[in-house]
């Protein structure tokens, strides 16, 4: 998979991309401010959400409309999202400034008339957030641009992923990722279920990632060591502007030292290889060798008193040990001296 000019599960290397949603405050400086804060926070990507109160819902005051068991308990759907979303005449400033920053910028569409606003940005990827996975329509019409296509799994059992993977497979479309996500805000670390990542890859050949709503840096750990290729988190400029997402989104100190966690945790997980190392090599002469740890004559016997199997590493391999004992010496033989094969009698 390639987003922008970057090479998605190359190397080991995780795509990191910095979600925008609501942090913007409605004010477009901050949202410029945000973006470079992304850029010094070691984000790879800016991600947005394209959507107005009228593509996502209808203004109803009825009790279906009414959130409810969240963080935004009582809110009415159309007026949080009246104050969440990102003005769309906003867009080509916020992707220009961050091509600028030598960012991905991208987005997840929630009709078709924000994926056709959103291909005449050149969108080089699109994103369905977790609530639309069911909504297959939209999915084939976002799959049948032929860019690459990342899923959450947030309330997504294994035939709402199916259908989805389905969906774009109908449109010709195989540049698929998908991540696991907990669709809780914030979301409990207990129900991160990290065990996902690779099952995700293998039972539906994809790439596969993590979209995180946890507090802290340990998920995103966990995710990479697991085989995550594509990490996503939200970041605000400030917590204290607030807004709806503030709660559970990372300042720059926070996604700085996650960005730095993850990192440090690609270098961590290397490669299979049984080959030492020069530092491992030279780690060898604090291993076990067989040493002389008496003075012995020539002659004598070799016993389990006068050699042992000791630090440092210079001597003959332990393995010898018990082969060598009872073998009688061809010379004498200094206390401290590295035993070897050549102070052994022929055929003793």
């Amino acid at each position: 998979m390639k987003i922008g000019n970057r090479k998605i599960g190359i190397n080991n290397q995780v795509f990191i991309i910095a979600e925008l949603s609501a942090n913007h405050n409605g004010d477009l400086e901050t949202a410029l401010q945000t973006i470079k804060a992304a850029k010094r926070a070691g984000a790879d990507c800016i991600k947005l959400q394209t959507y107005t109160p009228d593509t996502m819902t209808i203004n109803s005051q009825k009790k279906d409309f009414i959130i409810q068991g969240t963080i935004w308990e009582g809110r009415n759907l159309y007026n949080l999202y009246e104050e969440a979303y990102t003005p769309w005449e906003w867009h080509k400033t916020l992707f220009e400034a961050a091509a600028e920053e030598g960012l991905v910028c991208f987005s997840s569409p929630f009709d078709k008339t924000a994926v056709d606003f959103l291909e005449d940005l050149n969108a080089p990827a699109y994103k369905i957030a977790s609530f639309e996975i069911t909504d297959i329509p939209l999915i084939e019409y976002v799959a049948s641009k032929g860019k690459p296509v990342i899923i959450s799994t947030g309330i997504a059992g294994k035939e709402d992923i199916e259908l989805a993977l389905d969906a774009c497979h109908r449109m010709g479309n195989e540049d698929i990722a998908l991540l696991k996500c907990t669709s809780s805000y914030p979301a409990p670390i207990e129900e991160a279920n990290m065990i996902m990542i690779g099952d995700l890859a293998e039972r539906f050949n994809v790439i596969s990632g993590l979209s995180d709503h946890t507090l802290g840096n340990t998920v995103p750990i966990v995710a990479t060591s697991l085989g995550a290729k594509i990490i996503e988190k939200h970041f605000i400029l400030d917590k204290s502007i607030g807004g709806p997402d503030a709660s559970f989104s990372l300042d720059e100190r926070e996604f700085t030292e996650m960005v730095k966690a993850v990192r440090e945790a690609e270098k961590a997980i290397g490669k299979v290889d049984y080959n030492l190392t020069d530092k491992q090599k030279k780690g060898k002469d604090f291993s076990r060798s067989l040493y002389v740890v008496e003075d012995i004559s020539e002659g004598e016997i070799l016993t389990e008193t006068n050699i042992k199997s000791i630090r440092p590493g210079f001597g003959m391999h332990p393995k010898f040990f018990s082969a060598v004992l009872g073998k009688k010496v061809s010379q004498d033989i200094e206390k401290g001296t590295r035993l070897s094969f050549e102070f052994l009698k022929d055929n003793e």
